[in-house]
C-alpha cells in the first residue's frame, strides 16, 4: 500500500515543489521509497509501502506503447493477478518487475476504460499518458482517493491533509460538511471530502481529466436478481468464494498476519488462510482493566480474549494478545484525527491506531474480519425493523445528540436534521430491487444497500487510515466484489435460517471452525470499559476547553455540556459509542479545528 497525489495544470505549469509538499503529507502510508515525476502539465508523487518485488515497484512507473508513454502511480493491491499476466502477455506487454503495478498499468495500456473492470482487488491509481489523466477507484472504495478541482487545474491524493496542504485549496467546511460532522460522524456522504473544496472519487468510479474537464461515470454497480439456489447450494457458492478470496490475498514478499478476535468474521479468515501458509501469525485486541469491568449488554454480550486464544489454539496459529494501556487509548485520540483528518470515532479509532503500530514491529501486511456483517446481515437493523423503518439512519441511535451540544444559531440542528434525513430517503429509494420479491427480501436488500454504502465505508475508511498511519497494509477478504454480488440476491430465509444472523456464513464454514466460534452471536470491535478512560477524557477536556484560543469553547452550549458532564449517557452511534467516546470526540472536533485551521462557513 502507497500514498499517490498528483497536479494536472494544462495552462500554468505545475511545480514539483508544490506536490512534493503534498506528499510529503501521506509519508506514513509509504515509508518504504518515494519518487515524483514532472511530465509536462502532470506532477506526479508517490510514497511506496513495500509488499510485493520491493526492489522492483518503484514509481511513479512508466511503460511504452505504440509511440505514447505512460505513467501510474498506484495505490493498491490486485488479487488476479496471476492471471491477467499471460493475458496482457499475449497482446505484447513486456514485464520487468514481479509486483502488481506493471500488471494495472498494462492493463490500462492495452484496455483502457475497461482496465478497472478487469481487477479483482483494492486500489486507487491514475495513469498520464501525457494529454489525459486516467483515475480510477475500486468497487467498494477500500482504498481512498479524494480530489479538488481548482479553476483548469486538477489536484488528486489518497488522504484530504495532502489536498489541504496545496497552497491552492481552502480549509472552509460549509454547512452540509458541517452537518455531517454533527450528524453522521464517523460515516460520511458518498463522494464528500468534509472540505467545501474537496470531493471524493465515488467507489466503483473511473474516467478521465483533459482539457475539456473531469468526466467520472460508475463502471460497475450492485444489480438485484432472484436466486434460486438451495440452502446447501449457498453455502457450497460462499463457502468456494470466500476460500478463493483469502488464498489470493495471501500473496506478500513481507510478513503477513491476521485480525483475530475469535469472533466468526476473523475466525472464517485465519481458519482459510492457517489452512494454506505455514504457522500463520495471529493478534486479538484487549483492553486494560475490560476484565474487571466489562458490562454485558444486547450488542457485545461477552468479551473477546478468551475466544481468541481459544480459535488460535484450535487452528494452530501463533497468536499474541495486544492490550492497551488505559492512558495509551486518551493519548493516541489526537494522532487519530490526523490519521482521518477529521474527528471519527474517537476511541475505537484511536485503540486501533494504538494496535497497529504494535502489529508493525513484526508484521507487515494484516488479513481481517471487516464487511462481513454488512454482506450478510449481521446488524440488528437487518432483523429489528423499528431499526430501519425509521426517518434516520438506523445505526444513529441519538441524531441530535451532538449537534445539540453547540450553540444552535451556529449549528441549526434543525436544518441539518432536515437534510440528513432527506439523504437518508434518496439512499432508500436508490436501492435496486426485484418485483414482487417478498418483503423480508426486500427489507434485507434495502438494509444491505444502507450499510455497505455508508456504515461498512466508514469502517473501511477508518480501517485504511489508522493502519496507513502505521505502515501496515490491511486486506478485506470479505469486500471481493464476487461475494456481494452473490449473497445479495440470496433469499433472507437461508441468510437468517433459524432467526441467526449470519446463518448462510456460519452454515458455509460448517466443520470449519469449533462450534463455540462458528455458533457465537456476534460481538463488535471491542473498547474499553474501563472508567478511568472516562475520567482521563474529562479532564482533559476540561482543561482544553479553558485554553484561550479552544475553538470548541466559543461554539459549545454551556448548559448542554453541563448536562452532558452530569449524566450517565447512552449509546447514540452504532454498538460502541457512549458518553465516554461522545467526550473524546468533543476533545478530537476541538483539536482538528485548531491544526487543521478549519473555518466554518454556515
Amino acid at each position: 500500500m502507497c500514498s499517490i497525489c498528483g497536479e494536472i495544470s494544462y495552462d500554468i505549469p505545475p511545480r514539483r515543489s508544490v506536490i512534493g509538499l503534498c506528499s510529503d503529507t501521506m509519508r506514513h502510508r509509504g515509508p518504504d521509497q518515494r519518487g515524483a515525476v514532472l511530465a509536462g502539465a502532470a506532477a506526479l508523487a508517490h510514497n511506496r509501502l513495500s509488499v510485493m518485488d520491493p526492489a522492483g515497484g518503484v514509481q511513479p512507473m512508466s511503460a511504452s506503447w505504440q509511440g505514447v508513454t505512460y505513467t501510474i502511480v498506484y495505490n493498491g493491491e490486485i488479487y488476479n493477478m496471476d492471471e491477467l499476466k499471460p493475458m496482457l502477455e499475449a497482446k505484447g506487454a513486456t514485464f520487468t518487475t514481479t509486483c502488481d503495478t506493471e500488471v494495472v498499468l498494462w492493463t490500462y495500456i492495452l484496455y483502457k476504460e475497461q482496465c478497472p473492470t478487469m481487477l479483482n482487488g483494492i486500489f486507487a491509481f491514475a495513469v498520464w499518458d501525457g494529454d489525459t489523466l486516467f483515475l480510477a477507484r475500486d468497487r467498494f472504495g477500500v482504498k481512498p482517493l479524494f480530489y479538488s478541482l481548482i479553476g483548469d487545474t486538477l489536484l488528486f491524493a489518497s488522504e484530504l491533509k495532502a489536498l489541504l496542504a496545496h497552497p491552492e485549496v481552502s480549509h472552509v467546511v460549509d454547512a452540509e460538511g458541517l452537518w455531517q460532522l454533527l450528524f453522521l460522524s464517523p460515516v460520511t456522504l458518498p463522494g464528500s471530502g468534509i472540505f467545501r473544496d474537496i470531493k471524493e472519487v465515488l467507489p466503483a468510479h473511473a474516467g478521465t481529466f483533459s482539457r475539456e474537464g473531469l468526466k467520472l461515470c460508475p463502471y460497475w454497480k450492485l444489480t438485484a436478481e432472484r436466486c434460486g439456489d438451495t440452502a446447501a447450494e449457498a453455502a457450497a457458492h460462499v463457502r468456494e468464494l470466500l476460500t478463493d478470496a483469502v488464498t489470493r490475498q495471501l500473496g506478500s514478499d513481507v510478513p503477513l498476519c491476521t485480525f483475530l478476535s475469535g469472533g466468526l468474521d476473523s475466525s472464517v479468515v485465519t481458519a482459510i488462510a492457517a489452512a494454506h501458509t505455514d504457522r500463520l501469525a495471529t493478534y486479538s485486541f484487549e483492553y486494560e482493566g475490560n476484565k474487571k469491568h466489562f458490562h454485558r449488554t444486547l450488542f457485545q454480550p461477552q468479551g473477546d480474549d478468551m475466544f481468541a486464544i481459544r480459535a488460535a489454539r484450535a487452528m494452530g496459529t501463533e497468536h499474541t494478545v495486544l492490550t492497551v494501556p488505559t492512558e495509551a487509548v486518551a493519548d493516541c485520540l489526537m494522532d487519530a484525527v490526523d490519521a482521518r483528518d477529521f474527528p471519527g470515532q474517537a476511541d475505537i479509532d484511536s485503540s486501533l491506531l494504538w494496535f497497529c503500530r504494535q502489529v508493525k514491529q513484526k508484521h507487515t501486511v494484516a488479513l481481517c474480519g471487516e464487511c462481513a456483517d454488512e454482506i450478510f446481515g449481521g446488524y440488528p437493523w437487518f432483523y429489528r425493523p423499528e431499526m430501519l423503518y425509521r426517518d434516520f439512519f438506523p445505526w444513529v441511535h441519538d441524531a441530535r445528540v451532538r449537534a445539540d451540544l453547540f450553540r444552535p444559531e451556529w449549528a441549526r440542528p434543525d436544518d441539518g436534521y432536515a437534510m440528513m434525513s432527506d439523504v437518508y430517503r434518496q439512499t432508500l429509494a436508490a436501492c435496486p430491487l426485484v418485483d414482487g420479491e417478498p418483503e423480508e427480501d426486500r427489507v434485507a436488500r434495502v438494509a444491505t444497500w444502507l450499510s455497505v454504502n455508508y456504515f461498512m465505508a466508514s469502517l473501511l475508511e477508518r480501517k485504511d487510515r489508522m493502519s496507513m498511519a502505521s505502515g501496515v497494509e490491511v486486506r478485506v477478504p470479505y469486500a471481493d466484489h464476487r461475494i456481494l454480488e452473490y449473497v445479495f440476491n440470496v433469499p433472507w430465509s437461508i441468510k437468517f435460517a433459524g432467526n441467526t444472523e449470519k446463518a448462510l456464513l456460519r452454515n458455509a464454514m460448517d466443520g470449519k471452525l469449533p462450534d463455540d466460534i462458528l455458533w457465537r452471536k456476534k460481538s463488535p470491535y471491542p473498547k474499553t470499559h474501563n472508567p478511568a478512560y472516562e475520567q482521563l477524557v474529562t479532564e482533559r477536556l476540561t482543561a482544553q476547553l479553558k485554553r484561550s484560543n479552544s475553538a470548541l469553547a466559543e461554539l459549545l452550549s454551556p448548559e448542554a455540556l453541563k448536562q452532558l458532564l452530569g449524566s450517565k449517557g447512552g449509546t447514540w452511534f452504532g454498538q460502541l459509542m457512549g458518553k465516554p467516546q461522545l467526550l473524546a470526540w468533543l476533545l478530537q472536533f476541538d483539536r482538528w479545528v485548531e491544526q487543521y485551521d478549519v473555518t466554518f462557513a454556515v
